[in-house]
């Protein structure tokens, strides 16, 4: 068999989880055969962990050189985990130069780079797979099931809340994603996991948008409201810490991947949440009319005491809900929390009144709940991360679910966020057929 060539494009810790398959799950077909990373301390790690595993070093390059890469490596993929507004350049250059595409979500964070791409796609042929893992976690792909097996009926509406607890959430408000010029805001950067499901679940449209929200508790403004007084600039200091301050020093990979290497391009990964220059929202509802006649009502919140989120489809035979409680609790005595994400890694017990787990509850009209069962194999994000990559490195097969998505899915779920993000500018609803994005105008025809 012969190997496909990769390059992993941003150094990042997410590139971690496709550097690991090349290099270990999937080595007998795959093979990372370049680095491209501006930063040299970034990608110094990574070409040290490749040759610590017994490959041959490989080539760094820096990201003006991408066409210069794929051409001298003979790049069969290009993997791209750099920053949310670089994807969309990223990803054209790379067809361009002859390249396919994965992309980590988003796909892009605006309408203008959405619409090049799709023309990029349609100039060049080639493939652009988004890494949608939340549509693989097993009790997602539970509540597809559900709904395309016709249990509930026609779906009429859906009821979607996730909270960001005070560790993950306040994450977004330390590094480049509090900045909406570079991550779209969490309407974008992170909603489009959310938007991206709804569209799979109810395997419909958006259509028209209203959002409201706003920056309400981190930020300096905030904390100037509610007395907190003089903070340090980051998290990384000596003395006494915060449960808002993340110091890079206490996480090895972290030290390492920023702190180590920010005297290249002072890039700080450990701000202070409450400090000035955030432009991003903390608290966002929204209501999303879809193209079958569905509505989504959805809310997200960023600094939650628990993690998770709860979602109710509404249907014409009855009503399926999903609970997922990733983290019960952030105390206040357990120190600097060395998972962030209790979705990809699992956090531990919080030991509180709110125990972590999943419940998928199906109730039909005139009938009691009963409660679908969820395989789960624990791994991150339930397991999602494992099947993804199998799609990703060895190819879906027939899937009667239909998880494997790519940049048309990508357009559909950040034109929720894009257009989120209008509505919230202009205080009116947002048609998503007038961003400006070919496809969705066709969609619309």
């Amino acid at each position: 068999m012969s190997h496909r060539r990769y390059a992993v494009v941003g150094a990042g810790h997410r590139a971690s989880m496709y550097v690991d398959a090349i290099t270990q799950t999937y080595a007998d077909r795959s093979v990372l055969v370049a680095i491209c990373e501006p930063n040299p301390v970034r990608a110094g790690y990574y070409a040290d962990l490749v040759s610590a595993r017994g490959f041959e070093a490989r080539t760094v390059w820096h990201p003006d050189a991408l066409e210069d890469m794929i051409r001298t490596e003979r790049v069969d993929r290009v993997v791209i985990c750099a920053r949310d507004d670089l994807h969309a350049p990223l990803i054209v250059r790379a067809l361009d130069a002859g390249a396919d595409v994965v992309v980590e979500k988003p796909l892009t964070i605006d309408a203008p780079s959405a619409a090049a791409i799709e023309a990029a796609v349609e100039r060049t042929g080639r493939e652009v797979v988004l890494t949608f893992n939340y549509r693989y976690s097993p009790r997602n792909s539970a509540l597809r099931q559900v709904i395309q097996d016709g249990l509930i009926g026609d779906v009429l509406s859906v009821d979607f809340s996730w909270v960001l607890d005070t560790k993950h959430g306040a994450d977004y408000f330390r590094r480049w994603h509090r900045e909406k010029e570079h991550s779209g805001g969490l309407l974008v950067h992170k909603a489009s996991h959310h938007f991206d499901l709804v569209n799979w679940w109810i395997r419909s449209t958006p259509r028209r948008v209203y959002a409201s929200g706003g920056l309400r508790f981190y930020g300096a403004d905030n904390a100037a409201a509610r007395g907190l007084g003089d903070r340090p600039d980051r998290g990384t200091h000596d003395g006494a810490h915060d449960a808002f301050e993340l110091d890079l020093r206490d996480d090895a990979r972290l030290k390492a991947l920023y702190f180590e290497a920010e005297q290249h391009d002072g890039y700080r990964r450990d701000r202070d949440v409450f400090g000035e220059g955030i432009t991003i929202e903390d608290n966002l509802a929204l209501v999303v009319d879809y193209a079958s006649g569905a509505t989504l009502s959805y809310s997200l919140n960023a600094h939650s005491p628990w993690e998770g989120y709860r979602v109710a489809v509404n249907g014409t035979l009855g009503r399926a809900e999903l609970e997922v409680v990733e983290r019960g609790a952030v105390l206040a005595d357990e120190g600097l929390h060395p998972v962030l994400d209790p979705s990809a890694v699992d956090a531990g017990s919080s030991g509180s009144l709110r125990p972590e787990g999943e419940r998928l509850l199906v109730q039909r009209h005139w009938e009691p709940a009963v409660e679908v069962p969820i395989e789960s194999t624990g791994d991150g994000h339930g397991g999602g991360d494992r099947l993804l990559l199998s799609d990703v490195f060895v190819g879906p097969g027939d899937d009667p679910l239909a998880r494997p998505a790519d940049w048309r899915d990508g357009v559909q779920s950040i034109a929720v966020g894009i257009a989120g993000n209008r509505s919230l500018a202009t205080g009116l609803p947002v048609e998503v057929a007038e961003l400006g994005i070919p496809l969705l105008e066709r969609v619309r025809a």
